[in-house]
């Protein structure tokens, strides 16, 4: 009676828990997306930031950045590309990352998002990505 009601169990678990070939669930999700607008590039808010770490996974382009405020709770942060493609061996994206930040305080804030940089891709299979308020470049292949 015991193994009938274990194996009851082990079934209820599995049907429950299923298994599926579906990778889907393994593709990584960014946190924000990435805009092309010269005009925003030009004209989005542009407060004090240090970045400190690029890196491509996938489509996502993880960026570590430090700011002075309170908590970064409110911050508003957008990375934006210039629209223009520079012709190159590869061709080159300029790229800024936009900070709004009305905080007040003096804390200096450690924070880590990625933005999808999908739409950033051009023909060929890499682009590199000039992020022109760090001075740093990544290559992104696809």
């Amino acid at each position: 009676m015991k193994k009938l009601s274990l194996l009851m169990v082990l079934g209820i678990i599995f049907i429950t828990t299923g298994c599926t070939n579906d990778d889907s669930n393994n593709s990584m999700a960014c946190d924000l997306k990435t805009l092309i607008s010269s005009e925003e590039y030009a004209n989005a808010p542009s407060d004090q930031l240090t970045i400190n770490s690029l890196k491509i996974t996938e489509n996502c382009l993880k960026i570590n950045f430090s700011s002075s405020g309170c908590s970064g709770d409110t911050w508003e942060l957008k990375l934006i590309d210039s629209e223009d493609i520079m012709e190159s061996n590869p061709a080159q994206r300029n790229l800024r990352l936009s900070l709004k930040n009305g905080e007040a305080c003096t804390a200096f804030i450690t924070k880590e998002l990625s933005f999808d940089i999908s739409n950033l891709q051009i023909d060929g299979n890499q682009v590199l990505l000039n992020i022109t308020n760090s001075n740093d470049e990544i290559l992104y292949k696809y």
